[in-house]
């Protein structure tokens, strides 16, 4: 069987498995982390120009935007895609270097509001394009992470598999809808090697793309079932090469999405470990930036490929430049919203402490990538103490996850200023309660 086949069979058979409660609370979790991701990104300029550019399939339609617009299907999960990965605070699975929800999730809803469905077969969907997509994620690995951007190429699959599912395709449907997926699957990193709008494009491209997959396959549109594992399928054209013979030994039985990352800050998660190394040196020494002298991150490599910018300008590029978020960590106590805003941006101590930091690849460290985030902070300080630390993992990692209290105050935080803080604590309050919806509407 070829893997596409593999995915459609576990799909037919996942449609009459009981979820187990943990399966259905993680579900739950990124659902809720989605949303705080996805307020803060409802404004930024790509997604205004979006909606723009996409003004005839909206205020009609069975689905909703975010602030209750109506839409139709594609667009909604155009733009919520698109918006839920604008902020840089979404979720990912770290084994697949991948960022789900965003696509997947977008496309579930846009799908399951589309269909009218209840709250527990939108969740079944989500859990469904988690299980398929982390998997394709896993296996295309760091020779595919090289030169495209996992959530652009490898979220299409995320989301034909949750629309599929909602869809009620069968085993032919469901793996033509994963074949076709695979010939719209696109977004390169050098897209966001230079200051850009294309980045969370590709996460809103990728759930439109994945859910007009599915909604060919329902019409009877076909794929070529080798797409994945074929001669100049997507393996071989778009990673190494790599071997598919496992794909399906764990499906049903290893739910991936009971081990997200979810962000404790706000920015590219290649930076996280060194903003936890350099927050916990702060806290344990009392340090304060103008006591640093010197500052040394060693971490893994494609830390300083994606978080490059040596002298950000902007906040785009500020959130994807390693020397300024650990400069603000160690300045101001925390990465948030508040980092990027144009003060900041110009804030004098941030700017000095930042040519003082010096950054490099730790072989061991790189080694052990993408199975482990970690980080090696050294700071000196002007009177000659020197402090080291190793941050093994990122707060926010299966290994120190954030609890349901954490992730509730990230999303009351991120979602309060949108909502206003009595709507977002209301709306939280739904979303734990989501499985008992009758209507997605």
């Amino acid at each position: 069987m070829h893997a596409t086949e593999i995915f459609a069979r576990h799909a037919a058979a996942f449609r009459d498995q009981p979820l187990s409660d943990e399966v259905v609370h993680h579900a739950k979790r990124a659902v809720i982390d989605w949303y705080a991701s996805l307020f803060p990104g409802l404004d930024a300029d790509p997604v205004r120009r979006l909606e723009d550019a996409l003004a005839d399939d909206l205020d009609h339609g069975r689905a909703r935007l975010a602030r209750g617009r109506r839409a139709t299907a594609r667009a909604a999960a155009f733009i919520n895609g698109t918006a839920a990965h604008a902020a840089e605070v979404d979720d990912s699975f770290r084994d697949a270097m991948y960022h789900p929800g965003a696509a997947t999730i977008a496309a579930a809803l846009a799908t399951a509001q589309d269909l009218d469905a209840t709250g527990a077969q939108f969740l079944r969907g989500v859990v469904l394009g988690y299980e398929v997509s982390t998997r394709i994620g896993v296996v295309m690995g760091r020779p595919h992470y090289e030169f495209w951007h996992s959530t652009g190429t490898v979220g299409t699959f995320g989301a034909a598999a949750a629309a599929g599912g909602l869809l009620g395709l069968d085993r032919g449907a469901f793996a033509h809808a994963l074949a076709t997926s695979a010939t719209f699957a696109a977004g390169l990193q050098q897209a966001f090697r230079m200051d850009s709008m294309s980045k969370p494009l590709h996460a809103g491209r990728a759930a439109e793309a994945g859910l007009v997959a599915a909604q060919l396959a329902r019409r009877g549109v076909t794929g070529s079932l080798d797409v994945l594992d074929g001669e100049a399928g997507f393996g071989r054209a778009m990673g190494g090469g790599p071997d598919w013979s496992s794909i399906g030994a764990t499906l049903g039985k290893d739910f991936h999405i009971t081990r997200l990352t979810f962000k404790n800050h706000i920015g590219c998660g290649h930076t996280f470990a060194a903003i936890d190394g350099a927050l916990e040196l702060k806290r344990l020494h009392g340090l304060e930036a103008r006591d640093i002298r010197s500052v040394h991150v060693a971490t893994y490599r494609p830390a300083l490929d994606i978080a490059c910018y040596a002298r950000p300008t902007t906040a785009n590029e500020a959130r994807f430049s390693l020397t300024y978020v650990v400069a603000t960590a160690l300045a101001h106590g925390s990465v948030r919203l508040a980092a990027y805003e144009p003060d900041r941006l110009a804030d004098e101590a941030t700017r000095s402490l930042m040519e003082r930091i010096r950054v490099a690849v730790d072989p061991e460290l790189d080694a052990a990538f993408p199975g482990q985030r970690a980080a090696r902070i050294v700071i000196e300080t002007r009177d000659g103490r020197r402090f080291e630390h190793l941050q093994p993992n990122r707060k926010g990692d299966p290994e120190e996850p954030l609890g349901d209290s954490e992730l509730e105050d990230k999303f009351l935080e991120l979602a309060g200023p949108v909502l206003g803080a009595s709507a977002a604590a209301g709306f939280v309050k739904r979303l734990w309660e989501i499985e008992a919806s009758d209507s997605m509407r």
